[in-house]
């Protein structure tokens, strides 16, 4: 079982993954970009999909870690989530949003738009431009259709941190991340 991508151990607690993932490069069947917006959820903490134990549902956010967890938003979008931690933990991170590097065509189509900026800003944007489903569920990330690139060490990067978005629960935890300074987060970052 490989944990080790791009650098980071996914065995790692999630809100530790999450800050990490931000400036990898995600591809989803050769179209995706550089990750500048994650969110850190936990099985400890009421917000996260995981609270109340596993179910159909969830059951992939519980391990083995490295691998993807899918789901659907509000009946309309589908959301990539990355599974951290030891098997039968249940965290994850969300990928909320990346600047788009390659397959833009491709993402302008899905989206029916040309505004690069507005193409993967959000966890519903970015899951219809990468052609994000369920079919995408439980599936490892150390394999096709996902490809995880490492940080570029020569660009410098500033990783800020703040609350989560559009959650009633444990909103007192910094487990957003995103990369300072981008123009394509979903919302610009809210300190506590």
């Amino acid at each position: 079982m490989i944990t080790n991508l791009a650098g980071i151990d996914f065995s790692a607690p999630s809100e530790l993954v999450a800050e990490q993932l931000i400036g990898v490069t995600l591809l989803v069947n050769g179209v995706g970009g550089r990750i500048v917006e994650t969110e850190a959820y936990d099985r400890e903490e009421p917000a996260s999909h995981c609270y109340g134990g596993e179910t159909p549902r969830n059951f992939s956010m519980f391990g083995p870690p490295a691998r993807s967890y899918v789901y659907q938003s509000h009946g309309i979008h589908w959301c990539l989530n990355f599974v951290c931690r030891e098997p039968g933990h249940g965290a994850g991170v969300l990928i909320r949003a990346l600047e788009p590097v390659e397959g833009v065509d491709a993402m302008r189509e899905r989206r029916g738009l040309d505004d690069v900026r507005l193409l993967c800003a959000g966890p519903g944007r970015l899951g219809q431009a990468l052609g994000v489903t369920r079919a995408l569920n439980n599936l490892p990330l150390a394999e096709p259709p996902f490809l995880l690139l490492p940080r570029d060490a020569a660009r410098p990067l500033e990783v800020l941190a703040g609350p989560r978005i559009g959650i009633s629960k444990a909103v007192e935890l910094p487990w957003r991340f995103v990369e300072g300074g981008s123009r394509f987060l979903s919302k610009p970052m809210r300190r506590l």
